[in-house]
């Protein structure tokens, strides 16, 4: 079984942010839907929040060793760190709404406005956590073992202005294009030439 880089966080987070997401947003829209989907939009929302919310609690424990574990400077550290503090209060808040959907949903309670906008809220304390993250990994390069090289042979080119590409052997078409411009050029000074000529035959 090939070893897991760096470890298992980066695995969790996905079903994290994905279920959780969808819960938010299934929260939202269901007041505006009409029977018989507002019903069964509100049993997906239900599941995806207490599904999102038990996953959480592993993705945190995977995060929270990562956090031991990677390897880091200062400036990573920081990051890492401000990821840290948002992520413990997104898992706060989603347990404690997934615990209150429990309740209500024993008691045969309807959530309302209040717990809706109390989703929103905490979907958007997870979106941020989510973009820390991110910058962690892609800014700051933690739990990066290696990174691709843009230079190199046959693979030095820029994407910039849609060309610039210089792969192996564009040279010898390079070169290619060079001799038969020369040519061009030839062909176009002896032309020059023949009509000189029968110029000054025309004089004479």
């Amino acid at each position: 079984m090939p070893e897991i880089i760096p470890n298992l966080h980066p695995i969790f987070v996905h079903f994290t942010v994905a279920l959780l997401s969808l819960a938010v947003g299934l929260y939202v829209v269901v007041p505006f839907v009409k029977s018989p989907l507002k019903e069964q939009w509100q049993t997906v929302a239900r599941w995806a929040l207490w599904f999102g919310a038990g996953i959480t609690i592993i993705t945190g424990f995977a995060g929270l060793y990562a956090y031991n574990t990677v390897a880091h400077d200062t400036p990573s550290h920081l990051a890492m760190t401000d990821h840290r503090n948002w992520a413990v209060v997104a898992i706060a808040l989603f347990l404690a709404l997934a615990v209150w959907s429990i309740i209500w949903a024993r008691k045969g309670k309807v959530l309302g406005a209040v717990f809706v906008v109390c989703m929103v809220i905490a979907g958007t304390v997870l979106a941020s956590t989510a973009w820390r993250g991110g910058e962690v990994v892609y800014r700051y390069g933690l739990g990066v073992m290696s990174l691709p090289k843009a230079e190199g042979e046959g693979h030095s080119h820029s994407h910039g202005d849609g060309g610039g590409h210089d792969h192996a052997g564009s040279g010898s078409v390079d070169s290619g294009q060079n001799s038969a411009g020369s040519d061009a050029d030839m062909d176009f000074s002896g032309m020059d030439e023949m009509m000189n000529d029968d110029g000054h035959d025309h004089a004479h």
